[in-house]
């Protein structure tokens, strides 16, 4: 039997058929229907409860568009949607995708000023809002080209006995627009379309944009990321390989936002291609995260390292039976090996066949572009690329490609990267480079390995590296060693000026839970840090928290911290 010729490490992982990704023609929602339609009955959402079949869905969509162009959004139109993961919020996107129009997805939480940034940077012209951020929305709506407001409840799906209780509390707690012929509910909204009778659906290229997020961009300036209709569909078609977890009529449970990249299309779109029931949370409480698990059974769930941290260290999770849990995908920010093999642990003791896989991607990628599937799942590695995609190890100074283990900056060359950054021409020339080989990279600015099968190890941010006395200090790699230690919950790494070493490694930490800060504990991490780390790695200091400030994403602010020792000249 003749052996096929590998042209990349990793291609021993996938078939020759695998390895062929198709590139779909379709718009996102054309797509979303031909993978949906002999699925008409089978449930597509679940919010608090109420069920919504394929059919159903697909009628609201319709309904969703019909409203849309009532109201007179065009082809190339900006909508922005501003809201949690809501029935609506899912509706909608799909509706302005069917239209020919561009959603824009923000963070309902977001500032006063931002959301007029993104309204304005933008040029967005109907905005669909959380009845909650009416309050910021009516001071700036002014100075923006919005010239209607859609605004939704978060009860305006929920069951009756629900929606009713929610108005007699929260809802009357509200502040709502009156007699404003700017604003308009959702349940007015949607009976605009009754009455269309006009073609709604556009001729959508796959290279058209879809969908505008925003994100801290590859240097943490933020960014406003385009994608293009291919850029999502792609990523649905690569995800055929490691998707097989998850069958019709199975269920995951969506807490991660739509206005993430990550909830949108891994938590979202994918599932949903699959014929499987999306389970909308709103509003994520760590606190009553077991009660969510009991009461659906989901069989696939979307996490970042805080959700799962949140699941084991929930002691109302000790008897939880999660046999029905065939898979967690785990994003957003990396997870330690020691933190990896614990929640396996955790999951098998209660009775869950499945495990955590690590994948690895962007919002300049449209998600996943790693992925530790077909045995390529490493302790503490982030897989192997998906089909279609190229990754280069290179180094951050000469962009030549390295060698194998040696680390450098991750560059990804795929159809699945990003349009554009908005308005930034500079930024986009920066980040998408052409290489050697005539095709174009994108420059992540993170640092990481390929080992010799071609598996990739994340190592950490390019900006976050602490050079000190000359030596390369890598703070994720100190954090993960420490947190390894018997007294650790969790650790973040900080770099400060210091006069001669040009600057030093400080340690937050926050102990495990029942473990009091004394000097027998300071001394067993100062014992163990010196133990498992080079000297010139071991952190300065510790600085003992009860908690770390987050960003949006729920990533580990630490620029915050590192704010906090300047302000304090620690």
């Amino acid at each position: 039997m003749k052996q096929k010729k590998e042209q990349f490490l990793w291609e021993h992982f996938y078939t020759d058929k695998e390895l062929k990704l198709n590139i779909s023609d379709l718009s996102i929602y054309n797509y979303m229907v031909q993978h949906t339609k002999k699925y008409s009955h089978e449930y597509a959402l679940n919010y608090f409860g109420r069920k919504i079949t394929y059919k159903v869905f697909l009628d609201y969509i319709d309904k969703c568009a019909k409203s849309l162009k009532a109201l007179g959004v065009r082809e190339k139109d900006v909508v922005t949607i501003c809201m949690p993961n809501t029935p609506e919020a899912v509706i909608s996107f799909f509706a302005i995708n069917k239209i020919g129009a561009i959603a824009n997805m923000v963070h309902p939480l977001s500032a006063e000023e931002e959301i007029k940034d993104y309204l304005v940077k933008t040029n967005s012209t109907l905005l669909i809002a959380l009845n909650q951020c009416y309050s910021k929305i009516k001071n700036i709506i002014k100075e923006t080209k919005i010239y209607r407001v859609v605004i939704c409840s978060p009860s305006d799906s929920m069951p009756v006995f629900l929606n009713t209780a929610y108005n007699l509390t929260l809802g009357r707690k509200e502040e709502k627009p009156v007699n404003n012929s700017m604003y308009l509910f959702w349940k007015e909204f949607i009976k605009l379309g009754n009455n269309y009778e006009e073609k709604t659906e556009a001729l959508v290229n796959k290279d058209d944009i879809a969908v505008i997020l925003h994100s801290g961009g590859t240097t943490g300036i933020p960014k406003s990321i385009v994608l293009s209709n291919k850029c999502i569909t792609a990523v649905n078609e690569q995800a055929k390989v490691f998707f097989d977890y998850v069958s019709v009529g199975d269920s995951s449970l969506l807490v991660l936002p739509l206005f993430h990249c990550f909830g949108l299309v891994v938590g979202m779109f994918i599932p949903l291609c699959k014929g499987a029931e999306i389970i909308l949370i709103p509003q994520f409480n760590a606190k009553r995260f077991d009660k969510l698990l009991v009461k659906y059974k989901p069989n696939f769930l979307l996490a970042v390292p805080t959700l799962l941290e949140a699941i084991i260290r929930n002691e109302h999770m000790k008897d939880v039976d999660l046999s029905n849990l065939k898979i967690i995908i785990c994003g957003g920010d990396s997870l330690s090996e020691q933190k990896n093999k614990e929640i396996n642990a955790y999951l098998k003791d209660h009775n869950s066949s499945g495990k955590v896989i690590q994948g690895y991607g962007m919002t300049e990628t449209t998600g996943p572009v790693t992925f530790g599937t077909k045995g390529s799942d490493k302790p503490g590695s982030i897989g192997i690329p998906l089909p279609g995609n190229i990754i280069k190890i290179c180094d951050p100074k000469t962009k030549k490609e390295l060698k194998v283990n040696e680390i450098g900056e991750i560059c990804i060359h795929s159809v699945v990267v990003m349009e554009k950054y908005l308005n930034d021409e500079k930024s986009t020339k920066e980040v998408l480079v052409e290489h050697d080989d005539g095709l174009k990279y994108i420059h992540t600015g993170d640092l990481g390995y390929m080992d010799e099968d071609g598996v990739i190890f994340y190592v950490q941010r390019i900006k976050r590296i602490i050079i000190s006395s000359g030596y390369n200090i890598y703070p994720q790699y100190v954090e993960n060693v420490l947190k390894d230690c018997k007294y650790i919950k969790d650790a973040c790494v900080v770099g400060v000026p210091h006069p001669y070493k040009k600057e030093i490694a400080k340690a937050f930490i926050i102990l495990e839970d029942g473990v009091e800060e004394s000097f027998t504990v300071k001394k067993h991490i100062m014992d163990y840090a010196e133990k498992n780390l080079a000297h010139y790695m071991i952190p300065k200091a510790y600085i003992f928290k009860k908690d770390f400030p987050r960003t949006k994403m729920a990533k580990v602010d630490y620029k915050a911290l590192q704010q906090e020792l300047m302000n304090n000249n620690n």
